[in-house]
């Protein structure tokens, strides 16, 4: 496997309190391409910064963050945006499907903000996969909370980014519906070939991916 995605030395402070906050300390990581991998940490452990830093949502201090081997923070901000739609899906704990929008809809929106048209077979066999067909003409408010989970994995899916990062994705989710959503990402990892990052304080959800990283007061060990 090849790298996709690393950290060269990324360090992130805030400056919101009288006392400055070091999220994040000279960390250095990689993901292989394929790999379904879990940053695991306790709250404030800095998890979330890493997550924002590698999805292009924050800068560091210092260090770089390269995408096949490449610098994103040499990109300019209409190079970023392009990134963001095609490169990089991202799966929210609280789902943020569009309620206006059915099931299908929401699933191809990302084709449809990059002026592209989706592959309708290829939809549908994404949504036979994550066992999700028999929504795709509901709303978001006719749907459980796992088929809305289910259906914000798809959208993160359906235009094959490089990278997946999943912020909690299992938060929302009683237990039963947690372990067949982590499953499923799992098995879509395996099967379209994309490295996914999923944070999590969840230890359970952690165990099925390929690799635990674990994140304590900022220092990140891999």
């Amino acid at each position: 496997m090849s790298k996709i995605l690393e950290t060269i030395g990324i360090s992130k402070t805030y400056h919101t309190s009288l006392v400055p906050a070091e999220a994040l300390k000279d960390c250095t990581v990689s993901f292989e391409e394929g790999e379904f991998a879990a940053i695991v940490g306790m709250s404030g452990s800095g998890k979330t910064t890493l997550l924002r830093l590698l999805g292009t949502l924050d800068v560091p201090d210092t260090g770089d963050i390269l995408l096949r081997g490449k610098s994103v923070l040499k990109l300019t901000d209409d190079e970023l945006s392009a990134l963001r739609r095609r490169e990089i899906g991202i799966i929210y704990q609280d789902y943020s499907l569009f309620p206006e929008y059915t099931a299908y809809e929401n699933i191809v929106m990302p084709f449809h903000l990059d002026g592209r048209k989706e592959d309708r077979a290829e939809i549908r066999d994404l949504m036979d996969v994550l066992g999700i067909s028999h929504c795709r003409n509901h709303f978001p408010n006719e749907m459980s909370g796992g088929e809305q989970q289910r259906t914000a994995i798809a959208r993160a899916l359906s235009a094959h980014p490089a990278v997946i990062l999943a912020d909690e994705p299992t938060g929302n989710l009683d237990a039963k519906n947690s372990a067949e959503v982590v499953q499923l990402m799992k098995k879509a990892s395996q099967l379209y070939r994309q490295t996914i990052i999923m944070v999590t304080h969840d230890r359970t959800a952690a165990e099925y991916a390929d690799r635990i990283i674990t994140i304590h007061d900022g220092v990140v060990h891999a």
